[in-house]
């Protein structure tokens, strides 16, 4: 089913014609001409069942014994077939709010996950008569996709270049809306945005995933704070070498790394040791 334009005239036209003949058979019944009386009342009835409001970002699917018409998008007073019935879509932008769902990241680990989508009726004939009711469509079809986009991912990563949930938040929206828009095209709706609104592991690992990520921060720090203590150590000896400012075998070499690394690894501020010469 593809939307397309409905037969619609000015409105007003219609209201006119209506109020003429409206007036036809009051005179008739004054005059006592009760058979067209009856007959142009009818006609005024009938006529009269074509005249609609459209409001604006409104849309009106017209139906005519089962078979759609059309569609009647422009705001106004329109006169379309009559005995015809329409169904009223709404064209604005609205939000859906996805519930809180508890799911499993690519880990394996429970979290907690929701978002928010941002969507619109694009084709009224695909949202009336596609799916029966496109609203509860979205609501259902948005579960699913954040569901299954949130199995595709890891929580966290530290890895530089990894995609995980929480250090990639826009690729994993984009990801979601291009998802999204798939499975809602069928109902003739526009996903314009998706986006997560609450990321969280489950309560009950909660407290044990909290002490992972600081242990992994710590690992990660370490290694930068090592590979920069290596660097250092090897500048200073190169630069104490190229200055001549000593002459340094390997063995003192080995000692100067070892108090350089110490001295920049540890935690804590070192304490220097000052040799003030031997007493023989």
């Amino acid at each position: 089913m593809v939307e397309r334009r409905a037969w619609a005239i000015n409105g007003f036209i219609g209201v006119l014609v209506v109020l003429i003949l409206l007036g036809v058979s009051i005179y008739a019944f004054v005059i006592n001409q009760i058979a067209w009386g009856v007959i142009f009342s009818t006609i005024t009835v009938i006529l009269a069942s074509g005249i609609r409001v459209v409001q604006p970002n409104e849309a009106r699917t017209v139906i005519f014994f089962g078979n759609y018409v059309g569609t009647v998008r422009q705001p106004g007073l329109w006169y379309v077939i009559p005995l015809s019935y329409d169904r009223k879509i709404s064209l604005r932008v609205r939000n859906f709010n996805c519930k809180t769902l508890k799911v499993n990241d690519v880990d394996g680990n429970p979290i907690e996950i929701a978002a928010v989508v941002v969507f619109k009726v694009v084709d009224s004939a695909k949202a009336v008569f596609d799916v029966d009711d496109y609203e509860e469509f979205v609501e259902i079809q948005s579960e699913t996709a954040l569901r299954h986009v949130a199995t595709g991912y890891p929580y966290d990563t530290y890895e530089e270049g990894g995609y995980s949930l929480r250090g990639t938040g826009k690729e994993v929206a984009d990801e979601l809306c291009k998802e999204l828009q798939e499975r809602l095209s069928l109902a003739g709706v526009k996903v314009m945005e998706a986006r997560l609104t609450h990321l969280a592991y489950a309560t009950e690992i909660a407290s044990a995933m909290l002490q992972r990520q600081q242990a992994s921060a710590i690992l990660a720090a370490r290694q930068k704070i090592v590979e920069g203590a290596v660097g250092m150590s090897q500048m200073a000896i190169e630069r104490l070498q190229d200055d001549g400012i000593v002459e340094l075998d390997e063995e003192r070499k080995v000692n100067m790394i070892n108090n350089l690394l110490v001295a920049i690894i540890s935690d804590r501020g070192a304490q220097p040791i000052i040799n003030t010469g031997s007493l023989y």
